[in-house]
């Protein structure tokens, strides 16, 4: 089954067409179907749905959380006013073995979102990045981790072991670049409907 809804036209009387996206987050069950409509953010998630007014939507989070099977993929948590939530991934799985980026229609659907509620007049908390607490935690794994490995280092060089201090130094580029990266794009911070983060947005 297709994992993109295609956008659909409006009809005579309609303002905005309705966007649709939706995405598998198992193998196991029907996908999470969203649409974009005049009255709001339909969603329809495990035989579960409702709609959420734009301005009625209190908060949204975007990051970035690379997994096993995807590098790629970013996330925007959203919050009711009710206090329910809602998941939106850029990423749905296909077979057992591929989880398939879905980064066009993840941007313009988010993007979109926005747009509407910055029309609707929300007044909804946007946040970038993971909470300040476990960034804080992360940093000082990170710190601790570089001091390891730099001693590491330094011995495997004063004992002239250059094979163990060049399998350091590509350990190090390795994780540089993949949790550098995750640190980097999720640094805690807000933002607004005008300038949403680039690095949250595939």
């Amino acid at each position: 089954m297709p994992t993109s809804l295609p956008n659909q036209p409006a009809l005579p009387g309609d303002g905005a067409p309705e966007i649709s996206y939706a995405y598998k987050a198992s193998l196991i069950g029907s996908a999470h179907e969203f649409k974009l409509t005049d009255a709001g953010l339909s969603w329809h998630i495990s035989g579960r749905s409702g709609v959420w007014g734009y301005a009625d939507i209190a908060a949204i989070r975007l990051s970035y959380k690379p997994s096993s099977m995807q590098s790629r993929r970013f996330r925007a948590d959203l919050e009711g006013g009710d206090g329910g939530r809602i998941a939106i991934l850029s990423t749905t799985w296909q077979t057992v073995s591929l989880m398939a980026p879905q980064d066009h229609g993840y941007r313009a659907f988010i993007t979109e979102l926005h747009r509407r509620m910055a029309k609707a007049g929300s007044k909804a908390a946007l946040i970038a990045g993971i909470g300040p607490k476990t960034y804080a935690v992360a940093l000082v794994m990170l710190t601790l981790l570089a001091i390891s490995m730099t001693g590491l280092f330094v011995r495997a060089v004063w004992t002239g072991e250059w094979y163990g201090a060049l399998f350091l130094v590509g350990f190090a580029v390795l994780f540089t670049w993949q949790i550098g990266g995750f640190v980097r794009r999720n640094r805690p911070r807000s933002y607004d409907f005008g300038h949403l983060p680039e690095a949250l947005l595939p």
